[in-house]
């Protein structure tokens, strides 16, 4: 049985939902908006939100976005009526775990609600982000390279879990963008070549073996190189 969050404001999809996982034997709460969506989630710890892309007061995906750059870890399952290419790599840039577009087999929905929820179970059992001898716990907020314990700002804090959560794998300044700072790609922005530079100052100088990678002309990466 898990907790989950229904943000859904069309009331009939809404109901066939929570009497479908339900009967699966786990406990749904439900908000008809995106902004009362956010406020549960960040007042009550749940496993999985299912998340609805078009919502009547703001966008599904900005609701994922801020979650995300507050550092909300629930895994999000997103829905929509929209099915092109960029709406669905829209809606995982901005955090989204999954998306599935409406209508859908119950059956599937049920299938890749349990697939996250089993994910959200193995980062609970094992609460640690590990690259090297580099360690963050998304629990406490510390972070630790080798014996000594890193001090960072929250942004700091938001964008290490995010390259942590996706070592290696190269992020483009645009991923990492709509993930911590909830808007698109500027090509004259420098924030996260900033941000990059802090985090570099305080995980990587003077060790022997440097984890943030720069991948020329497509991002960065954390690992060992």
């Amino acid at each position: 049985m898990a907790k989950l969050l229904l943000v859904e404001d069309d009331a009939r999809i809404a109901s066939f939902v929570v009497r479908g996982l339900e009967a699966e034997g786990h406990v749904i709460d439900v908000a008809g908006a995106g902004l009362a969506g956010m406020a549960m989630a960040r007042q009550s710890d749940y496993a999985l939100v299912i998340l609805d892309r078009m919502l009547p007061d703001i966008d599904g995906v900005e609701v994922c976005r801020q979650l995300r750059s507050e550092g909300h870890g629930s895994r999000v399952l997103m829905l929509t009526a929209r099915d092109a290419l960029g709406d669905k790599v829209g809606g995982l840039n901005a955090g989204a775990d999954d998306y599935m577009t409406k209508p859908f087999s119950f059956d599937e929905f049920v299938a890749r609600v349990e697939a996250l929820l089993r994910r959200s179970e193995l980062q609970r059992l094992d609460p640690l982000l590990r690259v090297a001898d580099l360690t963050l716990d998304p629990g406490t907020r510390q972070v630790r390279r080798g014996a000594r314990s890193i001090e960072l700002t929250r942004k700091e804090y938001t964008l290490l879990r995010y390259l942590m959560e996706n070592a290696g794998t190269v992020l483009s300044r645009s991923q990492i963008l709509s993930n911590n700072w909830g808007y698109g790609f500027d090509p004259g922005t420098k924030v996260v070549d900033v941000y990059i530079r802090y985090l570099r100052k305080k995980i990587d100088d003077g060790e022997a073996i440097p984890l943030i990678q720069t991948v020329r002309g497509a991002g960065y990466s954390i690992g060992e190189g």
